[in-house]
């Protein structure tokens, strides 16, 4: 059991064939500076063996027995229901989420805190998330959003230290290891669960963007991460196919009427890039799909849109300032491609 103080967050960790990696992320939150007050693990049902080996490490290690809940699911529900599920049930100020292949430094949990501390007007505050394996090289340090519709890590691949360690201001958190004000989220009606996984962090960070709140990352909350370790890699058919159906229900939903005007054609643009470009990559038949039930998703989404507009409390004004402008980024990495 920690016999230090602890903050007022409950981290929330969402496992699917995490593997050995769940097993090196539970040890880095046990020897976390400032351990959580709750921690909450959900198994998606995987079949890999990582849940019973999760459950025999906390036994056999003991310090996280006494904070660690274990949820075992009989059905993979998905990213997004998960988390949902669980900051519904915690009652603390803070969530954290942390992917089972993302390994916090000591003072992760330290830093978020005091971060959310110094900044009431954001709700979500994101880590410095380091490759791992690629010593010096960045995962990314928030998301960036572009006015076409399409998200991606900012500084993925650039080197740490002097050249890139901003500690400000960003488009949304994400939610590989982030925390969020739990009030903030449960406002904004948390993930959308039709997402099941991918892009969904950024479409919680537009709308938390659109109910008046900022979003900020923290250069002192240093995580390693791996990415899409459970899904088959970035560029698997599953992955194609939920980041990008997903990016056009993003945009869809949560751009405002005036904005939509402007940049409908550069999003339509976007849509015929990703296929030429996907099809290259011999990942064709994932982006059609992904575009088709995208389309037929859509007289469900525009009601949500209704929902989201009727609510929004931000500008236009401030919702393009807090975007990508450039015609087009010379090179990215998209959250279409990524583990959320």
């Amino acid at each position: 059991m920690f016999a230090r103080p602890s903050a007022p967050v409950t981290v929330i960790i969402v496992n699917f064939n995490g593997g050995e990696y769940l097993l090196r992320c539970l040890s880095c939150l046990a020897e976390q500076d400032t351990p959580p007050e709750r921690i909450v693990l959900i198994d998606n049902c995987s079949t890999d063996g990582s849940a019973a080996a999760a459950r025999e490490w906390v036994t056999r290690d003991g310090r996280l027995a006494a904070r660690l809940e274990q949820i075992d699911s009989a059905v993979n529900s998905g990213f997004a229901v998960a988390n949902n599920r669980a900051v519904d049930a915690c009652t603390t100020e803070f969530v954290a989420l942390l992917n089972p292949d993302a390994f916090p430094d000591r003072g992760w949990l330290t830093a978020l805190v005091a971060a959310a501390r110094q900044h009431p007007e954001a709700a979500s505050f994101g880590s410095w998330q380091r490759l791992d394996g690629r010593p010096g090289l960045l995962d990314g340090v928030g998301d960036v959003y572009h006015i076409s519709g399409v998200a991606w890590r900012d500084g993925h691949g650039k080197v740490c230290g002097e050249r890139y360690e901003p500690d400000g201001e960003i488009f949304s958190a994400c939610a590989a290891a982030a925390v969020y004000r739990r009030q903030a989220f449960l406002e904004v009606g948390g993930f959308d669960e039709d997402f099941f996984c991918y892009f969904e962090d950024v479409d919680l960070g537009f709308r938390l963007r659109l109910a008046g709140y900022a979003a900020r990352a923290v250069a002192a909350a240093g995580v390693s991460h791996v990415s899409a370790a459970s899904t088959g890699g970035s560029r698997s058919d599953f992955a194609v196919y939920h980041g990008h159906r997903n990016l056009v229900w993003c945009f869809l939903k949560n751009m405002p009427f005036p904005l939509v005007v402007l940049l409908l054609p550069g999003h339509i643009a976007l849509l015929f890039y990703d296929l030429a470009l996907f099809t290259l990559r011999g990942c064709g038949a994932a982006v059609v799909a992904a575009k088709w039930h995208a389309i037929v998703g859509l007289p469900k989404f525009l009601g949500k849109r209704r929902a989201v507009q009727a609510t929004r409390r931000a500008s236009c004004r401030e919702i393009w300032r807090i975007m990508d402008h450039r015609c087009w980024p010379k090179s990215r990495r998209t959250r279409a491609d990524e583990a959320g």
